[in-house]
């Protein structure tokens, strides 16, 4: 009796003790000031104590989220989340006095200004999220204060300069996200300490010099991603140390170049893409044994020798892209594995046979440009564009013009122009010719995240602006890679080429949706036109029409526009995947032929086979062969010939 009489006292006085407990005055105080700073009164009112027991902003998944650490006489705030709901202006003194912070989330979200000094005194703080924002200014040093950091995200965001050498501090970092943030500079050497460090988001940075050799020993490593900068190659042999690998992303590389002898026992990587990183040499064997490969990209770059036998023995791959290399000999009859659903081997001096499950339901398989045998090939629409892309049209006078709806139905403009109709469903690596064989177009590239799904026609009902003609920009093409449009069997002599842009899947807005970058290049006839366009910027917003007008020669009764991704842009606003060309039309007319020399070079007259194959529910798309007057240049892409000089 006496025990639970006890028991009963101590319980009520474990109460009452709990119930008197109240948050850290100043902390409270602080916290006031902030919810008033970024007017978050209607979403986040505290009628009773922040660390209440029970209180509607204290669950995890709450947001805007208040959490507390109460084992002590004092409770302190812990947790502060304010996650996508459009808070603006600078990031208040008020913050930093939350001393006890651990986890501070605050991205996505429309914060200016530079990010405070003060932020290195929150020295408890495990994981901070500044990504998607508007911040300024240099990457504060004082960052390298927060030894206790497991996770740092500033990505998508406008700093400017380098990245501070303190970063080299938080030895127990293991996420750091930093794509798109605005730094530039060298990759500071200070970074080889974050030896527990097992996520890198470098993308889309300006950063310079050479790849840094010391990423080899990172070996924790399980995520690496490194596109669209300045760095320079090769890669370096000390990545082969890197076996913990799963996803390995580094792109667009200059001077110098690499080979794939570091990719020795990198057997847990899933996602592998290489893709314009100067990449030469034969590709060995051995990585034929990666089991747990599910993406290979390895498309323009200076690879040689044969596809290995080995591909045939991937039992996961998905997606394989080798597209504008130099490999040869003949293609793997069974190189379309089980799960394979997109193969692009196009332009690369590979002959062969098609392999012979080639139109199996649901894949795609891009060959154009290669010398692959056709003879397979029963459709009779294909064996006429073979004959019509030899310039053996029976029954097609040459134009002067086409017109095309990217994405889109049949449509005649204000002025008169009939664009034609583009809706085919494409897949990852494709090529389609419309009905009089007048013009094709080839997409490769997987939008690897895409919560949608794999599309490559966006579409939206907002009515455009600057233009008479709202609907023709209503529907446009997108590509994750490699977009290209071709004029085929034109009178040769010198054309305007008309490209229609209006951004549709980006806003602008005053909302963190608004906050996203496509950059993609533009050639025409192989040669860059456009380096780093950005439709929103050059339009003057989002869902504004924008005409961009090229000139170019033809010599050979073909044109070529190339729309290419060169690793740069925000990859994810406003939702994964959204990034890579996009372009809503394409008018082509011929202008005037003054001064102008038809005759060929026969020295540099070059035949290109090419085929093209799609299946989706059972249908099947061929489009066939190409004869091209072409060369490669050092990036790897197609040029044709043409008597202009170059543009760089």
């Amino acid at each position: 009796m006496e025990l639970c009489r006890i028991s009963f006292l101590l319980f009520w006085a474990f109460q009452l003790v709990y119930a008197q407990q109240a948050t850290d005055p100043n902390e409270v105080d602080a916290l006031n000031k902030i919810i008033i700073h970024w007017n978050l009164s209607g979403k986040l009112n505290l009628t009773t104590d922040p660390c209440s027991q029970n209180a509607p902003w204290a669950p995890e998944n709450a947001n805007p989220r208040v959490a507390c650490d109460c084992t002590g006489s004092t409770c302190h705030i812990t947790n502060l989340k304010i996650y996508a709901l459009d808070i603006f202006g600078e990031i208040p003194q008020e913050l930093f006095l939350l001393k006890e912070l651990m986890n501070l989330n605050l991205g996505q979200n429309v914060l200016s200004g530079p990010l405070p000094a003060e932020i290195g005194q929150l020295s408890k703080m495990q994981y901070l999220s500044l990504g998607i924002n508007n911040l300024t200014g240099p990457v504060p040093p004082e960052l390298g204060n927060l030894n206790k950091l497991i996770s740092l995200s500033f990505s998508s965001n406008n700093f400017n300069g380098t990245l501070p050498t303190q970063l080299g501090m938080l030895t127990s970092l293991q996420q750091l996200y930093i794509d798109s943030s605005g730094v530039s500079g060298p990759i500071p050497q200070e970074l080889a300490n974050l030896k527990a460090l097992q996520i890198l988001w470098a993308s889309d940075n300006g950063f310079t010099g050479m790849l840094p050799e010391f990423f080899g020993t990172l070996t924790e490593l399980i995520d690496l991603r490194i596109q669209g900068t300045s760095l320079e190659g090769p890669i370096p042999t000390s990545f082969g140390a890197l076996t913990k690998l799963v996803n390995l992303r580094i792109g667009d590389l200059s001077k110098e170049d690499s080979t794939l002898d570091f990719l020795k026992n990198q057997t847990n990587l899933s996602i592998l893409s290489l893709r314009n990183s100067r990449v030469s040499g034969e590709i060995p064997e051995r990585i034929g044994t990666f089991a747990k490969l599910q993406y290979l990209d390895l498309s323009f770059n200076k690879l040689t020798g044969q596809i290995p036998n080995s591909f045939q023995n991937f039992s996961l791959l998905q997606n394989l892209y080798l597209g504008n290399n130099s490999l040869s000999g003949d293609l793997p009859s069974n190189i379309i594995s089980p799960n394979l659903i997109a193969l692009d081997v196009s332009f690369n001096p590979i002959s062969g046979n098609l392999p012979p499950n080639f139109a199996k339901v649901g894949f795609s398989m891009n060959v154009l440009g290669t010398s692959i045998n056709a003879n397979s090939l029963l459709d009779r629409k294909a064996i006429r564009m073979l004959q019509c892309l030899q310039n053996e049209c029976t029954n097609q006078v040459q134009a002067s013009s086409f017109s095309i709806k990217c994405g889109g139905m049949e449509q005649t403009s204000s002025s008169g122009i009939k664009f034609d109709n583009d809706s085919e469903n494409l897949g990852a690596s494709s090529l389609y010719t419309n009905s009089n064989d007048q013009w094709a177009v080839s997409n490769t590239g997987n939008f690897i995240s895409n919560p949608n799904g794999p599309q490559y026609i966006v579409t939206t009902e907002t009515q455009i602006t600057n233009t008479l003609d709202s609907e023709l920009y209503k529907t446009a093409r997108i590509s994750p890679s490699s977009l290209r449009y071709y004029g085929l069997g034109l009178e040769n002599g010198k054309y305007n080429v008309e490209l229609h842009f209006a951004e549709i899947t980006m806003d602008d807005s005053q909302s963190w949706k608004g906050l996203g970058r496509r950059l993609f290049d533009i050639y025409i006839q192989g040669e860059r036109v456009v380096q780093d366009f950005n439709i929103q910027k050059e339009a003057g917003g989002s869902e504004r029409a924008l005409i961009k007008t090229f000139k170019a020669n033809v010599t050979n009764t073909i044109i070529e526009v190339h729309l290419f991704w060169a690793g740069k842009g925000t990859c994810c606003i406003p939702f994964q995947s959204t990034y890579g060309p996009l372009v809503s039309a394409v008018h082509v007319y011929q202008a005037s032929n003054a001064g102008f020399s038809a005759k060929r070079d026969k020295k540099h007259v070059g035949k290109l086979v090419g085929i093209a194959v799609g299946s989706a529910a059972g249908f099947l798309i061929m489009s066939s062969i190409f004869y091209l007057w072409w060369i490669k240049d050092k990036s790897g892409h197609m040029q044709v010939h043409t008597n202009s000089p170059s543009k760089k």
